[in-house]
């Protein structure tokens, strides 16, 4: 167990770090601290809307919040795995063959337009989203730890795009929608961008090395057998509601219940309640289902798994 001055120490240091994000990406507070949850859950990250509403600088601002190695890398219809993973290369000096590291190699990865690229430059991701690790020429190398993506894709255009398969859609922690700002918010975004962009004066807040001790402290947060049968009961319900072909996976359950605790830790609590787990449902679930009719796609997800909150029982804890 963690000393409770030390948690409570920890917790205000995860804030932090939504705080200072949200000095760049205005009027999206519960987006930023979905972000957040998923870094300190260990998952990674889906951020799926139009163009031009901040999904990169998302990603920018959490990687410059976190001090770390961070590589955006643009995903496009010629871009290979070895682009990604690195190569092995024969070196005449000494006669052996070395590894020549990717983009991949960091702390933090931007995958920008990852539906942009082919299914097998996607499926590179595979193995270093789930084990921290790339094989390259049968030899596995591991990557830097803390390692976590997070991807952008466009859901409105879909000419030159390859759709994202189930199997690496469940390998995302959660995916978020940023949506238009409101007009005030629109507003004070254009105001703060007519010298510098704020976040060229963005500082760190979080050591990268400080990190494993968060995860490893909101894996601490109690989670009650109610709660839990609470969240068990959501994901059985994506798999026996009409309106959805395909439900959650048991993953899907997992990484409901951490980051669950993960919101909860981020608000400075010890144990988690039934709101942490519909707070982080949607963002949890919505890209695990598959609807019966595909017509609306992550809209329709969203709207199927809102109804199963409003139906399911919720306990009193």
């Amino acid at each position: 167990m963690v000393p409770a001055d030390d948690f409570e120490e920890m917790g205000q240091r995860a804030r932090a770090l939504a705080d200072n994000i949200c000095l760049v990406i205005r009027g999206k507070d519960a987006q930023v601290e979905m972000a957040v949850v998923a870094l300190i859950s260990g998952g990674h990250l889906l951020i799926e809307d139009v163009p031009g509403v901040g999904k990169t600088m998302l990603a920018r601002s959490l990687a410059l919040s976190l001090s770390g190695e961070y590589y955006r890398i643009q995903f496009t219809p010629d871009l290979l795995p070895s682009d990604i993973t690195g190569t092995t290369i024969f070196n005449q000096k000494t006669s052996e063959f070395e590894f020549r590291a990717g983009p991949i190699f960091a702390n933090v990865v931007l995958a920008d337009e990852i539906n942009r690229a082919t299914p097998r430059t996607q499926s590179s991701l595979l193995e270093a989203m789930d084990e921290g690790q790339v094989t390259v020429d049968g030899t596995a190398h591991p990557l830097p730890q803390p390692f976590f993506v997070i991807a952008t894709q466009n859901p409105v255009e879909y000419h030159g795009t390859y759709p994202l398969p189930e199997g690496q859609l469940d390998r995302f922690c959660m995916s978020i929608t940023l949506d238009y700002p409101s007009e005030q918010y629109e507003k004070e975004i254009i105001e703060a961008q007519l010298e510098e962009h704020p976040v060229s004066g963005l500082r760190h807040v979080l050591r990268a090395d400080e990190l494993a001790g968060l995860q490893k402290a909101s894996r601490t947060v109690s989670v009650d057998p109610d709660v839990l049968s609470y969240a068990v009961s959501l994901v059985r319900a994506t798999r026996e509601d009409e309106s959805i072909s395909l439900g959650a996976s048991p993953r899907g359950t997992i990484f409901l219940v951490r980051t669950a605790q993960a919101r909860a830790f981020v608000g400075g609590r010890d144990f988690i309640t039934p709101d942490d787990v519909k707070a982080v449902a949607a963002s949890v679930l919505s890209h695990r289902v598959i609807p019966a009719s595909r017509s609306q796609g992550l809209s329709e997800s969203r709207a199927a798994i809102s109804a199963i909150l409003a139906r399911v029982p919720v306990p009193v804890v």
